[in-house]
């Protein structure tokens, strides 16, 4: 049935996504037939502090409120109404990450976020002491890389959290995290669906000798599957979300989630053998496995689904921000033209201009690394444009060469999975900027992972809408499991459009990333010799 939506917002039974990304927060409110009625964002950016990637907790709320005021700003525009109670919402963010508060909700030390790279010894050390992969970016390394370092605010940590799971307990009270999220921490144990006993008493032992007036679970959250009751909006944390005083308390709040968590939903890939590509600010693969891995690998996470299934994930931290930079210089020779600028035809034209290249990309490369990049060893980044006095230098194939540079890195560690550890998988789902416009990331990626990609309607805003998916389930999906719930109730049998491999397109693409290797001695020579 179709929904009045100013009677859904009238009625307090609109659902609220808001999802904390790289870039930009975004909000999206959908009606029950899960159809967003009303969007609303905030552009912000990283800042380096002391070295390390940061937003400080002001740019946080700051963000938060202008999202949410721009959202309300939108619904009375359309609808002629005032957004006063909501059925649910749900709060995600990038993942991992380190957030460590005091006794008196006091954080120690500036939000360290996913992109920092300077934890390289404690996760080396503490992937040998669990037997498991345990990435840079995860809270766990940036923890032990703290005690290592012997940084004073160790000893006063009261609460550990992620981004998400700060604002959930801003707005509800409630110290707990989503299991996928969690699972950014530290390793969770599938079949209980929390963190992984023994990891945490070997982890404890380890750090013993230091004294600390806590063990690790004393400060961690507790981990949630979705679905279950993590708590409503507090009076405070409606006047914290709407600084206007409109919205009322009492919204059930879900289990808050990773952006990894809500691109799982957003494309229904939280089955085994599906799996999803998110390819933003930074890029990553989600393959759900029916299996183990034979042996961890360095460069391939295992974290799990938002209902606690594993998942190997190809964690990149650079996509298209260099791409992005690029085509702003297109925008600007339009503006020194006098020319008027819209920056979708932009995208659009060079996008689709790059299909006309050579499938090699004329032997043109591209290094996005904005930061480091752990998949390829970079613990520092430096973008970089590569060609030489024979390469084919066209439009086309700059373009075709700047967006496989931006699954690249992506494709190396996908091939660990795909040609090593023989894992099958009956659909992988693109979303993200990447996939805006229609077709052009699909093939590219496709030849990328030598698969299908689809790509559904929602694919250049999935991760919010993901997340008001999973509010949605927390209030509607009793009895359902959560890949029943998305294929019955949301998706109800659509798998978006499909566009297959071309052998050409592949092994261009085989082709263009032997020369990414054989090439990753200039980005090195560029990193040691940076400005």
């Amino acid at each position: 049935m179709a929904y009045n939506p100013k009677q859904i917002i009238e009625q307090g039974k609109a659902v609220l996504g808001i999802e904390f990304g790289s870039t930009r927060i975004k909000a999206v409110l959908i009606d029950p037939e899960f159809k967003p009625i009303a969007q609303g964002s905030h552009t912000w950016e990283n800042q380096l502090v002391g070295g390390l990637w940061s937003y400080s907790i002001e740019s946080i709320w700051f963000g938060l409120q202008d999202c949410y005021q721009n959202l309300r700003k939108q619904v009375k525009e359309k609808y002629e109404c005032e957004i006063e109670s909501l059925a649910s919402i749900g709060i995600s963010a990038m993942m991992h990450g380190y957030m460590p508060f005091d006794k008196n909700a006091n954080i120690l030390v500036p939000f360290r976020t996913w992109r920092c790279t300077n934890t390289g010894k404690a996760a080396k050390e503490l992937s040998d002491l669990f037997v498991f992969n345990v990435p840079l970016r995860w809270s766990i390394s940036h923890l032990y890389q703290a005690i290592l370092d012997n940084e004073p605010h160790v000893k006063d940590i009261d609460y550990l959290t992620t981004l998400a799971g700060y604002i959930h307990w801003q707005l509800t009270g409630r110290k707990v995290l989503g299991v996928g999220d969690a699972s950014g921490m530290i390793p969770v144990d599938p079949t209980t669906k929390s963190y992984n006993a023994g990891m945490v008493e070997k982890f404890d032992k380890l750090i013993a000798p230091k004294g600390y007036p806590w063990k690790l679970l004393d400060i961690l959250p507790q981990s949630l599957d979705a679905g279950q009751d993590a708590g409503q909006l507090t009076e405070a944390g409606a006047r914290k979300l709407d600084i206007s005083g409109n919205l009322k308390a009492g919204a059930q709040i879900c289990p808050p989630e990773g952006d990894a968590g809500t691109g799982m939903v957003a494309t229904n890939a939280v089955r085994p053998r599906t799996g999803n590509v998110s390819a933003g600010t930074s890029s990553f693969s989600m393959i759900v496995l029916e299996k183990d891995l034979k042996k961890p690998h360095e460069v391939i996470d295992i974290v799990t689904t938002p209902d606690g299934s594993p998942v190997a994930m190809v964690h990149c931290n650079n996509c298209t921000s260099d791409l992005n930079a690029w085509v702003n210089l297109f925008k600007e020779y339009e503006e020194i033209m006098g020319m008027q600028v819209d920056m979708g035809r932009i995208f659009s034209n060079l996008f689709n201009h790059a299909l006309k290249g050579s499938k090699d990309c004329g032997g043109i490369m591209s290094f996005n690394y904005v930061s480091g990049e752990p998949v390829t060893g970079f613990a520092d980044g430096r973008p970089l444009f590569v060609r030489s006095a024979q390469d084919k230098f066209n439009l086309a194939n700059f373009m075709r060469a700047i967006i496989s540079g931006a699954i690249g890195v992506l494709k190396i560690g996908n091939d660990i999975l795909f040609k090593e550890e023989k894992i099958k998988v009956d659909r992988i789902t693109g979303h993200g900027g990447l996939f805006t416009t229609p077709g052009v990331g699909q093939r590219i990626l496709g030849a990328a992972l030598n698969s299908p990609i689809s790509c559904m309607e929602t694919a250049g805003e999935g991760g919010p809408w993901g997340m008001a998916i999973l509010a949605a389930y927390r209030i509607n999906g009793a009895g359902q499991k959560l890949a029943d719930y998305l294929d019955k109730e949301v998706f109800a049998g659509n798998t978006g459009t499909s566009i297959a491999p071309d052998p050409e397109d592949v092994e261009g693409f085989n082709a263009y990333i032997e020369n990414y290797k054989a090439c990753m001695p200039i980005e090195a020579a560029a990193v040691q010799y940076k400005k």
